[in-house]
Order: C-alpha cells, then sequence, then structure tokens
C-alpha cells in the first residue's frame, strides 16, 4: 500500500482530494474506515482510481490490465524499473503519462525512497537463503550458523549499498562467515569498521568472483546502479564454480538481475533450480511483509508526495532536484537517461520537454499531447 491514513490526513488537511480502492489497505494492517476517517474517499475498483485521480500513487509498476487505463498528462508515482522492461517504457511513452519513478528520485548520494524498502529486502536475504538452503528445497542441507564443531556457512553478498549492508548485518549475526564483495572502497571500510570480525570484504572483480564462489553456500545480489539495469556480475559459465545446491538470493532482480540465470519469480513459487543451484528471484521481497513495508514506504514517500500535489509536476520538478531525476517519461518522451540508453530509445532533456509541451499543465487534461 503506497499511504497510511496519516498521509491522507496531510494531503486532505492541504486542500487536495484523496481516494482509496476498497480494501486496498487491508494486508498492510489499515481498514476502509480509518482512511475514511482521516478524509478519504473509497472507490470500488482500480479503474473508478484511474478515471477521477490527477496522481496514481502506488507500489509496483503498472500490471498490464492497468495499461488502458492510463491517461495522457495523468501523474504516476511508484517504483517503475524501466531499465528492464522496454514494453512498459513504451506503453508510458504511448499513453503520454508523466511517469515518476520511487527508485530514480535522489538526494545526493542517497536514494530516500529505495532505501527503507533496501533495509528490509537486506534483512529478508539472509533469512530467505538459510531457509531455503535446507534440504527440503533441494539444496544442501547446510544451518547457516553451523554449531558447536562444525563449521558456518559462507556468504557471498555482491555490492555494498544499503541492501549489502543489512544482508552482511542479519547474516553475521545468525553466525555465518559473510564476504562483501564491492568495488566502492568508502562504503566498503565502512562496512568492514561498523560490522563484527566475521564479515570481510573483497574488490569486486571476475578474478576474485572465481576464487570466492566455489566456497559460497549463500550468495546474496545486492547490486544496484541508479535507474540503470543491473550488470550480469555471475554469468551462465560460472554455475559449475558452484557448490551444488548452493543459494543465490537475487535482491537486485527489479532492476534485471545480476546473476545471468535470474528470472522473477513470486512468493507462491519463489525458487527455482539451473544447473544444481537454487534460485530465489522473488521481485518486491518486503511485499511479504507488508505492514512493515508499508509503513516503511509511506513515511519515505509522503514529503515528495505532498510536494508534487501542493506544486504539480513541473515547478516540483523545476524546485527539487530530486524530483526532477524522479520523471523518468514525461509526454511521451523518455527523460532518464540510462532508462533511454538501455531501450535505445532517445533521451530527452525534462526541461526540454516541460518547454516543448505547455500543455502538458500541473493538472490532468486527457486532450494533452506535444
Amino acid at each position: 500500500m503506497g499511504i497510511i491514513p496519516a498521509g491522507v490526513d496531510l494531503l486532505v488537511q492541504g486542500g487536495h482530494e484523496v481516494y482509496i480502492e476498497k480494501n486496498a489497505g487491508e494486508k498492510s494492517g489499515f481498514s476502509d474506515d480509518e482512511y475514511q476517517q482521516a478524509g478519504a474517499v473509497i472507490f470500488k475498483n482500480p479503474k473508478e482510481i484511474y478515471e477521477n485521480c490527477e496522481m496514481i500513487l502506488k507500489v509496483k509498476e503498472p500490471q498490464p490490465q492497468e495499461y488502458e487505463l492510463l491517461k495522457p498528462g495523468q501523474i504516476l508515482f511508484a517504483y517503475l524499473h524501466l531499465a528492464p522492461q522496454k514494453e512498459l517504457t513504451q506503453i508510458l511513452q504511448k499513453r503520454k503519462v508523466i511517469a515518476i519513478a520511487y527508485e530514480t528520485i535522489q538526494e545526493g548520494n542517497r536514494v530516500p525512497l529505495l532505501e527503507p524498502m533496501s533495509q528490509i529486502a537486506g534483512k529478508m536475504a539472509p533469512m530467505m537463503g538459510g531457509y531455503f538452503l535446507s534440504a527440503h528445497t533441494h539444496a544442501m542441507g547446510v544451518l547457516m550458523g553451523g554449531c558447536s564443531g562444525v563449521l558456518p556457512s559462507t556468504v557471498l553478498i555482491l555490492g555494498s549499498g544499503t541492501v549489502a549492508k543489512y544482508a552482511a548485518k542479519i547474516a553475521a549475526g545468525m553466525g555465518a562467515n559473510v564476504v562483501v564483495m564491492g568495488r566502492n572502497p568508502k562504503s566498503m571500510a565502512e562496512l568492514e569498521s561498523a560490522m563484527p570480525a566475521n564479515v570481510s570484504t573483497v574488490y569486486s572483480s571476475r578474478y576474485n568472483m572465481e576464487k570466492i564462489l566455489p566456497t559460497a553456500d549463500i550468495v546474496i545480489g545486492a547490486v544496484y546502479n541508479t535507474g540503470e539495469k543491473t550488470p550480469h556480475l555471475i554469468t551462465k559459465k560460472m554455475l559449475p564454480l558452484c557448490k551444488k545446491g548452493a543459494v543465490f538470493v537475487d535482491v537486485a532482480i527489479d532492476q534485471g538481475g545480476c546473476i545471468e540465470t535470474s528470472r522473477s519469480t513470486t512468493h507462491d513459487d519463489p525458487i527455482f533450480e539451473v544447473d544444481g543451484v537454487v534460485h530465489y528471484c522473488v521481485a518486491n521481497m518486503p511485499g511479504d511483509y507488508p505492514v512493515t513495508a508499508t509503513y516503511a514506504l509511506a513515511n519515505a514517500t509522503i514529503p515528495y508526495v505532498k510536494k508534487i500535489a501542493d506544486l504539480g509536476w513541473r515547478s516540483a520538478g523545476l524546485q527539487d532536484n530530486a524530483v526532477y531525476g524522479g520523471v523518468n517519461v514525461a509526454g511521451g518522451f523518455v527523460t532518464q537517461k540510462s532508462v533511454a540508453k538501455v531501450h535505445k530509445i532517445a533521451y530527452h532533456e525534462l526541461k526540454d520537454v516541460i518547454g516543448m509541451c505547455p500543455k502538458f499543465g500541473d493538472t490532468y487534461d486527457e486532450t494533452a499531447s506535444c
């Protein structure tokens, strides 16, 4: 769920109208009555939401059944992860929506709307890896932390950002031998100084990868480059180096995954096996803990939601570099360099798009076009 009752109250007090899909907050612990008490109006289905709202606030990217509901000039504010999704990128262009991605809103070196989900996914990753390392999933049948007289497992974490930090903390706490492989000397030094002695770091290279992979029981993919498709750090040719029954947890799957053999899975069907290696590649991992995830995400997003609602997307973007960087598609144009590059689509600077599209105002206009 993209908003909690406190956020609804904040927007309503600011003079905005808020519409919530019926039962949308149920799994996050919020009833329709709570949203209504905060000032929201409950609509029966997504179609009514799309027909009446100038801004669509959601967690996941639009699903295929929603594509035809999108309207020109409508603001879509959500996790979009467009780098591995050319079809969705083209749909957003065709529908001429203003697509603002949580994951490309950046404050300096921080990605504030990705951080809460990265924390949750990072904490989950060792838990999932440890669980699926069990024999009943056809993995190695090894306990991550070992026991008296038995060595602990080795957990290899790819990346040194937020996901890696929290994954290392939890894996170390579970007693594993943890190796963090990254390329940012500063973040690796900070990790090493803050972590217990069973966490070490190593520079990421193909040579080091091929040396360490045969020792790893669990590999956690935690690489993220803002807005870009994640590079494949582990190729299919490297799988024979891995232990039979080892587990890959590819947290980067939303951006395409950092393991070549990864493909998106679901909470209902979370794993598959390739060449004897178990892959856990659930997109939107935090969705399995919706109460925690909703509070964390809603608290992080509401300042940006209010700014865009108060100022309109153009003024908010021009006044706030973070919002500016969040706009991936506008008026039929791709305005995020990394997305344009990976899909070989023409890139347009957002300022130029605003100048070319005077009819794409700060309010919904179904007839707007360039």
